[in-house]
């Protein structure tokens, strides 16, 4: 399961909505009474009451001890009849579980099959979200929209336990089973499911009943049907089929979006040593989706983010990580999967982690360090300092889905990738997963395997960083011995609990950079180095692994060195970042100036973002730079920084520059143009923004929106409205969502009503899609805003107005 990253931020922006309760109960692993041994369901759909019609021939045996009795976890269904082995049972259901009386006591070397007729509604299935998940029920009916030319869609979401919303199962992570689905469909829709599709049959009432058979073991959460209007994109990994499901308008741009697919299965096959072990990989797209992604074996379902434009592409495939975040799953999941939620870690840290390994296979060390760099800043913006990676205790199972399991799990992997070393980690992996495969784990198995592998014993790094909470806090001090050439580096932890850890140490002599390995055991430990001239930097935590805040007095001149010498992208960005507070000293202008020349696109970008060129060391080469960048650059996220800047200096003689911008193929590039050119040519840059389709003004909406703005173009404000909330509440940008607030406003008095009624709606959706965080009480307070604002206003428009609102709001109290 890969989480929203948007979402992450809007739980940032409204946190007074959003603390979890803490718990002092105990979460123990589901007590195994009966095992699951292969689950068959014919199925088929009401679409306009939103019901499946279901028969289900479950195989099951007691676990150990003799039982007459199994308890089915099965949630808001009607159950219709209930048999064993062909005889009707007696059985007691409470809309949650159902309890059947088998027709004996059975002993674990006795296999029967249970019958279940029953109809799921999942619209009345009562269960929260997530913040990986925002809704629970399950089983999702997703409806068409002639207008805009989409069908109707049904697709299904089990984790954490919502698979018994739509079939009834033993909803737990320990427990595994084969599978067979029968999915009857109009004949005019395709549908995917776990497995291999074996048969269709067309019926003779239209509809045509697709037969799914998926022969090995998984926990019932990965279940998967899709259902819709999609055309299939055909790809390959050896002899696998790997295949994308989109819909029609995206089949064109399918393998951009999706096409690292098998060369991504083929680079985790290698690294684990364990070659892809399912039939086969599909990955599909459904509208409206509750989640980022979703790693159900063999059929991985996708939110809408994953639909890009080649103008999109060309800047960057923002669905790249999740793609191969889902992949690594199928390793870290689903064959080998938690057995509890308070093993979340096995899961998720795993396929958090991979995305790291992904970037650093295809891109380099410095484009994963600074994807490292974003999981690290997104554990510590959170509140999840006294939060232990395994958690035993939680207010609800939900709850374990955070930036500690995922961001700081990752982070904890890449520390013990590190201690041990490739070879040994990856021989670890390997042995934890042929050990354990098609079964489920906890933490122990893990450490045990890679102690098995490495002869280390690792209970000291599971203490600290698996069952123990935060991170070293360090100051950092320094005592030089010029007599005999020497330097001692003090490193003082000051957070409570004691870290042990190994750490890099640089000390930097003519340029170059001696590593120091050094391993801290106590609250304050110093180490002694010797040099030969007196040091020109020295850089803790040198190779960036460590997770840890760090304390220490360094001057200019030690960042403006550190920016030119420093090895990893972390310590670069951070002397970037502290070079440019002091641009007025001439020799901190030049070394921002000369990071322009980085050999990583991302030191390039924070140096254009930065670089101040009203300043009085601004030189006319520096600019020459710039305009070269905007025009020249590899990358275009870069150009489109170089554009912004250059936009600035609100110099006609750019305007060369930005017109050919507006021609480039990039939408970051178009979009920045188009605000650079506004300031020197409005007529031009709002001629141009009235000439684009409506799908590119869509992607391109802050630029255009600053534009509008400024324009005080009130017939825009209908196209504004629908992007307000978003860019109020889920997006990391202050200036953006300062922007976005502004139109908020704007359109709040305004006498548009088709702008409020976009925005209502919008409210209104966002309001329901996020619930669980109380959202649709920051909706309320929205509307009855626009309510009091427009008391006063004299506008023609206010009755209608006010009907729409508190239309809205009734929606939302509903």
């Amino acid at each position: 399961m890969k989480i929203i990253k948007i979402l992450v931020l809007f739980l940032v922006c409204t946190s007074s909505y959003l603390q979890a309760q803490d718990s002092n109960l105990y979460r123990a692993e589901r007590e195994k009474i009966n095992d699951l041994i292969h689950t068959k369901l014919k199925v088929s759909f009401d679409f306009d009451k939103k019901e499946l019609y279901g028969e289900e021939w479950l195989t099951a045996k007691p676990h150990f001890y003799p039982t007459s009795t199994i308890t089915l976890d099965a949630k808001a269904m009607l159950i219709h009849s209930v048999q064993v082995n062909n005889k009707a049972v007696h059985y007691e259901y409470d809309k949650k579980k159902l309890v059947i009386d088998l027709p004996k006591k059975y002993t674990r070397d006795e296999e029967y099959t249970l019958y279940i007729k029953y109809t799921a509604q999942p619209e009345k299935v009562k269960q929260k979200g997530s913040a990986a998940i925002t809704e629970a029920k399950g089983l999702y009916f997703i409806d068409g929209d002639k207008a805009n030319g989409k069908s109707p869609q049904i697709w299904t979401q089990g984790e954490t336990e919502a698979s018994s919303c739509w079939f009834p199962t033993i909803d737990s992570p320990n427990q595994k089973t084969s599978q067979e689905i029968y999915i009857t469909v109009p004949d005019i829709y395709v549908t995917l499911s776990n497995g291999k599709l074996e048969n269709q049959t067309k019926n003779n009432d239209g509809t045509r009943t697709d037969y799914w058979n998926f022969t090995k073991k998984h926990a019932p959460y990965l279940f998967f049907m899709g259902v819709g209007n999609y055309k299939i994109v055909k790809d390959h990994y050896k002899n696998i089929p790997v295949n994308y499901y989109v819909e029609a308008p995206y089949a064109p741009y399918a393998k951009e979006i999706f096409g690292d697919t098998p060369e991504i299965l083929a680079f985790y096959s290698k690294i684990t040593g364990v070659d892809y072990p399912w039939s086969k990989y599909d990955q599909i797209v459904g509208r409206n989706y509750v989640s980022g992604a979703m790693e159900n074996t063999t059929a991985v379902i996708h939110g809408e983010s994953a639909y890009q434009k080649p103008g999109q592409l060309i800047d960057e495939n923002r669905q790249e990580n999740t793609i191969a975040h889902e992949a690594f799953h199928h390793w870290f999941g689903d064959l080998v999967t938690t057995e509890s939620w308070s093993n979340l870690t096995l899961n998720e840290s795993f396929a958090n982690y991979s995305e790291y390994l992904w970037r650093e296979h295809k891109y380099g060390k410095d484009d994963a360090d600074a994807h490292l760099l974003e999981e690290t800043q997104g554990y510590k913006r959170g509140q999840n300092f006294d939060k232990n990676l395994v958690r035993f205790n939680y207010a609800d199972k939900e709850d374990v889905f955070d930036a500690v399991t995922y961001n700081k799990g990752g982070v904890i992997l890449h520390m013990l990738r590190n201690y041990l070393g490739d070879e040994a980690f990856f021989a670890g992996l390997h042995k934890y997963l042929v050990d354990n495969q098609y079964k489920s784990a906890e933490v122990p198995q893990l450490r045990i395997a890679l102690e098995e592998v490495s002869g280390k014993d690792l209970n000291w790094f599971f203490n600290e960083w698996y069952y123990g909470s935060g991170h070293p806090k360090i100051e950092i001090s320094y005592d030089y011995n010029t007599l005999e050439k020497k330097v001692t580096v003090n490193i003082k932890q000051t957070q409570n609990q004691l870290f042990q850890f190994p750490f890099a140490i640089d000390v930097f002599e003519d340029g170059k950079a001696t590593r120091h390995h050094v391993f801290v055991k106590d609250k304050d430990a110093s180490f002694t180095f010797d040099y030969k001239h007196q040091p020109d930097l020295i850089q803790v935590n040198a190779d960036g692994v460590l997770l840890c805040d760090i304390v220490e007095n360094k001057v200019l001149s030690d960042y403006i060195y550190q920016l030119k010498h420093a090895q990893n992208y972390i310590h670069r960005r951070e002397a970037l970042l502290e070079v440019a507070k002091k641009q007025d000293d001439k020799k901190a202008f030049n070394a921002l100036a000369a990071a322009l020349a980085d050999p990583y696109y991302k030191i390039r970008i924070l140096a254009l973002e930065h670089i101040d060129l009203i300043n009085k060391n601004s030189k006319k080469n520096v600019i020459n730079t710039i305009k070269n960048m905007a025009t020249n650059d590899p990358k275009t996220l870069v150009q489109a920084a170089a554009i912004e800047t250059l936009g600035k200096l609100t110099d006609p003689e750019l305007k060369p520059i930005f017109t050919k911008a507006l021609k480039s193929k990039s939408y970051s590039v178009m979009g920045k143009a188009l605000v650079a050119m506004y300031y020197i040519d409005k007529s031009v840059a709002v001629a141009k923004s009235k000439e684009l389709p409506l799908e590119v003004k869509k992607i391109i909406a802050t630029p255009l929106t600053r534009i509008y703005l400024q324009e005080n173009n009130t017939d825009e404000l209908t196209f504004i409205a629908g992007n307000v909330i978003s860019g109020m509440f889920l997006n990391g940008d202050k200036k953006v969502q300062a922007l976005y607030k502004n139109a908020y406003d704007k359109i709040a008095k305004s006498n548009n009503v088709e702008a409020i009624q976009n925005l209502a709606d919008d409210i209104v959706s966002k309001g329901k899609q996020y619930k669980q965080y109380n959202f649709d009480k920051v909706g309320i307070n929205m509307l009855k805003q626009i309510i009091d604002v427009q008391k006063g206003e004299n506008n023609t428009n206010r009755s209608k107005i006010e009907t729409i609102v508190k239309e809205a709001m009734e929606k939302l109290l509903l």
